[in-house]
């Protein structure tokens, strides 16, 4: 059974475009400075640590405002190699230095790939059924709902959001973050719905979403045990989307 994929999700694959994406953004920070590497990895250094709190991660589009000095006319797209608390390494030959003590801003932008579309998702494990639709209401008990290292989740808000790793081969799998949450509620897992950092629940003809059957031999979720305890926590260990060649 093929995955189902909302009409928001449709729409959002056939027209997105770039644009800022405004619930990620360091605005007007004076800790931050650019790096010329020379023959190596140029990088942005953040003496504030901020990089990881504020949801940029590898692969990332981003464009840079504020510097004043050897950065002012130079403001990207950048794309992040490496991310960590207070570094973020980008292309060698793409910076010139520029310390920290300016008002820098820093945009990611969202893009149209699917990887993109469902940065810093969430995926929610239902009882039953799968519904006719990935427009229609979900159906079910919620059993579960996973995040980063079961984290709290808020929509539109980077934290604990779910990502995919760099594509390979035609598919993109879950990235290195431990994906898992503390049970809702108790019974086998029927289905599951992968939701945009939006988390639109409900019957909706706009909502970015897919889903897909679960089950421990076939189905579009394979899972060792698809029972969820409520309390326990459920950890999803292997999770990708191939898109077939024909």
């Amino acid at each position: 059974m093929a995955i189902k994929i909302s009409t928001g999700l449709r729409q959002a694959l056939l027209g997105d475009v770039p644009v800022r994406k405004s619930s990620v953004i360091i605005n007007a920070q004076t800790t931050i400075a650019a790096v010329d590497g020379g023959a190596s990895a140029d990088s942005f250094t953040d003496s504030g640590n901020g990089f990881v709190t504020a949801g940029f991660s590898v692969g990332d589009s981003f464009l840079v405002y504020g510097f004043t000095g050897g950065m002012a006319a130079i403001h990207g797209p950048f794309t992040a190699v490496t991310v960590e608390a207070g570094t973020i390494t980008v292309a060698t030959g793409s910076l010139a230095a520029d310390d920290a003590g300016e008002a820098v801003t820093m945009v990611l932008l969202k893009g149209g790939s699917f990887r993109d579309i469902f940065k810093d998702g969430v995926l929610d494990l239902y009882s039953g059924a799968i519904p006719a639709t990935a427009d229609t209401a979900e159906s079910g008990v919620k059993l579960v709902s996973i995040t980063l290292a079961s984290g709290a989740f808020t929509a539109n808000q980077p934290a604990n959001g779910l990502e995919f790793g760099a594509p390979s081969a035609g598919v993109i799998s879950k990235d290195s973050g431990v994906w898992s949450g503390v049970g809702l509620a108790t019974g086998e897992a029927g289905y599951y719905v992968f939701y945009s950092n939006a988390y639109t629940t409900g019957a909706s003809s706009s909502a970015v979403r897919f889903m897909g059957t679960c089950s421990e031999t076939s189905g579009d979720m394979v899972l060792s045990d698809c029972t969820v305890t409520e309390g326990a926590t459920k950890t999803i260990t292997v999770f990708s989307i191939t898109l077939p060649a024909f």
